[in-house]
């Protein structure tokens, strides 16, 4: 049986506290291997000397939670291991940055906007998701107006006996991580664009050019064609 496995995150508060919300879907063949890449990758945090813990993009970038007792040294290696481990590993990904205030002003036009935006993108693929027998989405059911679009959007674009809706928890799954990381990065991608970026932010990735180079335009090589 040929099976896509899609994972899904989101960064951003649905009360409009923040500057944007994004939806980031993970796209990953299951004929594809992956533990070969998850076994590199976390030996080399091993030989690193740093945890193999899950990875979570804003505790670490602000040194909450798993990463209270962490310096920022060791913080910037974490984040260096896993870039290298989602640049190498066998999949695409399609990111939505909205916008609040501008494209969206309030929650029923995001979650309106969220639906539009993942299932034109699911449409647009059909060729692609046809290949396959099965598709499993993997999402945590973070906030309630998001699991709504991504239903929404997912039921209006695959058919219901190929679609298997499963607990994604990023304890649980590296790619469940990886989408995490992604949203992290379209994020920090948003803001630097629009000159909102934070002094965490220069801390970590630099200037706007060194971001580019160094972290978005090889991950953007993975953007679902």
């Amino acid at each position: 049986m040929r099976e896509l496995s899609i994972f899904i995150d989101e960064s951003g508060d649905a009360a409009f506290q923040s500057d944007f919300y994004l939806v980031t879907l993970v796209f990953h063949r299951q004929d594809e291997p992956i533990q070969p890449n998850i076994a590199q990758y976390e030996c080399a945090l091993t030989k690193e000397l740093l945890d193999t813990i899950p990875f979570h993009f804003n505790p670490l970038l602000n040194g909450q939670d798993d990463y209270k007792w962490k310096d920022i040294r060791s913080r910037k290696r974490q984040l260096h291991a896993f870039r290298i481990f989602a640049e190498r590993l066998p999949i695409a990904y399609a990111a939505f940055v909205f916008e609040k205030r501008s494209r969206v002003t309030n929650t029923a036009q995001l979650t309106r906007a969220i639906e539009a935006d993942v299932k034109g993108l699911l449409q647009s693929k059909q060729a692609y998701l046809q290949d396959f027998d099965q598709v499993k989405i993997y999402y945590d059911d973070g906030q309630s107006i998001v699991t709504k679009a991504l239903h929404l959007a997912i039921e209006g674009a695959i058919s219901s006996q190929a679609a298997v809706y499963k607990d994604a928890s990023p304890k649980l799954y590296r790619l469940a991580q990886v989408a995490d990381y992604l949203c992290g990065i379209e994020l920090t991608a948003a803001k630097y664009e629009r000159h909102l970026e934070t002094r965490t932010d220069v801390e970590f990735f630099g200037s706007i050019r060194n971001f580019k180079k160094n972290y978005l335009k090889k991950i953007r090589r993975k953007r679902l064609n």
